[in-house]
């Protein structure tokens, strides 16, 4: 491809999608999560890809694997525990095969920044028999994509393409090159019983398909540009991908690098290669020591978690701190001289009253993946277990099927609308086929909020402009068997605490409905803001257990007493309805053209 502009600072996120473009990708599909999320928006910038959110990981490669099938180039992206979510087709495409070029892109996140846990997607890689592909900075997230369309079509195969935070959100240089303008159209879809109908018979002979590609991958992978050696000092040799190269050039410049841009199937002749030129060969990666079992399973000796760490992410201080001290040092968390902030509700958000709610309710709750999430912390400690997305219902009837009798009334299970949609529908259905008598909280928000106000089919919202009826999931409730079904105002304390009784006093299956738009949707100055009278303020705290940022305490006469933030106040009145002595009332504010004024309501 020609070069098209001066280099642009680009993050690695834009880059797959500048990629994609580049590449003649036409579908691109995925599922927000950090830090892949953006790969998809950036996407929705160019009119030549039709670039959708699907309602979970699973659906979205199988939409992308569809657009290969009927010979278009697609690419579907994930971050690493979407990746668990899509395993069932991936490892089935890998049968397959594809028609057009399509790139798997996992976005892993070591150090959990954002995440359940810490998963090391290389080895999804090879239990699926897939080739993959590491970029270490943005250019090569960009040309990457490329490379791994044109060995997608090479071997008739998906290819992932794995980064992790650093390179997802890290800006870097990128020369910019011309789309390919061969690719305006599908090629049609070719049908071929033995090879796209994976029936026992088929998927056995498709295997040893499989096993003669992963020999012609490894064979490819010892002339692939992206893998080089650099030839420096050879008293050290070190091993290492992606972040890691940038890592290692900045820690040892002096040493001798073998940068492997395909981590899977390994380059063993060139390792070899490498391994008999240098004194000492050491392999520096992230999180697992995939390269390094590998590595030894050659037969080779090799050295790297005996002091490289396996939790956590890498940084050049960390690196040089376990090679000095020849055992993995802990990754240090912040700044110790500034004091760590633990995240917040936004102010005024309905989830505040909801767990101000739960907070007095003598239950156990199973909540789910969502900024609801945040409820498990002060000053509510609303949530008890977390375990991935749309485990709120099943962990819930999991409960109530131990503890029998003693779980009537007791046991509450809290989960997003998106997330609902993307894995809690079919737990849904699962608690009514199993007689389960749990409450489940939907929280509908109309959007999904966590990763950045992404639509989803509850609010219908689509990118690129494009949109479709909203779910009503009142009737997806009753459709799926649910008899008890109510819908709350969260802003409203009692009537929320009255129905959700109700619910849990239900001698079977509930659902309450909690319904207000994130105030992130459209966001509109207040028109009215809570007030405090300090002389009436007792110091109860009864109002700080709302949990809003914008109440605040401040110290009149050697007492504490409440204080409301005008700047993040948007008047929900939330904390208005928790004061027992009146002291917080509501005032509406009123436009002058000189200025907004406090005036009683």
């Amino acid at each position: 491809m020609t070069n098209t502009s001066k280099p642009l600072l680009l993050s690695g996120n834009q880059a797959v999608a500048r990629g994609a473009y580049e590449s003649g990708v036409r579908v691109a599909t995925g599922y927000p999560g950090t830090p892949a999320t953006e790969i998809v928006e950036s996407a929705a910038l160019y009119d030549s890809m039709q670039a959708t959110w699907s309602v979970n990981e699973k659906v979205a490669l199988e939409t992308a694997l569809g657009a290969a099938f009927a010979g278009v180039r697609s690419m579907v992206s994930m971050k690493h525990v979407g990746l668990n979510v899509a395993a069932d087709p991936l490892f089935s495409s890998s049968y397959t095969g594809i028609n057009a070029g399509m790139v798997v892109v996992v976005g892993d996140d070591p150090s959990a920044h954002s995440s359940q846990n810490e998963q090391d997607s290389r080895h999804f890689a090879r239990a699926a028999k897939l080739p993959m592909l590491e970029p270490a900075d943005s250019q090569q997230a960009k040309d990457f994509v490329g490379i791994a369309l044109e060995m997608s079509e090479r071997f008739d195969v998906p290819v992932m393409l794995r980064l992790t935070t650093r390179v997802c959100h890290a800006q870097s240089r990128v020369i910019l090159g011309s789309p390919d303008a061969s690719r305006n159209g599908a090629t049609g879809f070719r049908p071929d019983f033995d090879k796209y109908v994976l029936l026992p018979r088929q998927a056995v002979e498709r295997h040893a398909v499989i096993e003669d590609r992963l020999l012609e991958l490894a064979e490819a992978a010892e002339s692939i540009e992206i893998n080089h050696a650099e030839y420096r000092d050879t008293q050290i040799g070190i091993v290492t991908s992606g972040i890691c190269y940038s890592y290692v050039r900045e820690v040892f410049p002096e040493a001798s690098v073998l940068r492997l841009g395909m981590t899977y199937p390994l380059p063993e002749k060139q390792i070899r290669q490498f391994a008999e030129k240098v004194d000492r060969l050491v392999v520096i990666e992230e999180l697992d020591s995939f390269l390094e079992d590998q590595i030894r399973g050659m037969g080779l000796e090799a050295e790297g978690k005996n002091w490289v760490p396996r939790v956590g992410e890498l940084t050049p201080e960390r690196l040089l701190a376990s090679y000095d001290a020849g055992t993995p040092q802990p990754l240090e968390i912040g700044n110790p001289e500034i004091p760590g902030r633990a995240p917040r509700i936004c102010p005024g958000c309905q989830y505040l009253g909801i767990y101000s709610v739960i907070a007095k309710l003598d239950v156990t709750v199973a909540g789910d993946i969502g900024c609801y999430t945040l409820g498990s912390l002060a000053p509510w400690h609303g949530i008890d277990t977390v375990v991935c997305m749309g485990a709120s219902i099943s962990t819930a009837l999991g409960m109530e099927k131990a503890l029998k009798n003693k779980a009537q009334g007791r046991i509450l299970a809290v989960i997003g609308d998106g997330t609902l949609l993307h894995s809690g529908i079919p737990a849904l259905m699962d608690m009514v086929y199993n007689r389960g008598h749990a409450t489940v909280l939907i929280l509908d928000n109309a959007t999904t909020a966590m990763t950045g106000l992404q639509g989803h089919p509850g609010n219908g919202v689509g990118l690129q402009g494009r949109s479709s009826p909203g779910i009503d999931f009142e009737k997806l409730c009753e459709a799926v068997g649910i008899d008890w079904v109510e819908v709350v105002n969260p802003y409203d304390l009692e009537e929320t605490e009255e129905t959700l009784r109700s619910a849990l006093d239900y001698a079977g299956p509930s659902v309450v409905i909690s319904r207000a738009p994130c105030l992130l949707i459209e966001r509109k100055p207040p028109i009215q803001q809570a007030f405090v009278a300090a002389e009436e303020c007792t110091g109860c705290g009864d109002c700080l257990a709302v949990g809003c940022m914008a109440v605040e305490k401040q110290i009149v006469e050697d007492e504490w007493v409440a204080r409301i933030n005008e700047d993040l106040c948007v008047g929900c009145t939330l904390c208005v309805q928790s004061c027992p002595e009146g002291a917080i009332t509501p005032r509406s504010l009123v436009e002058t053209p000189d200025l907004i004024e406090l005036q009683p309501s």
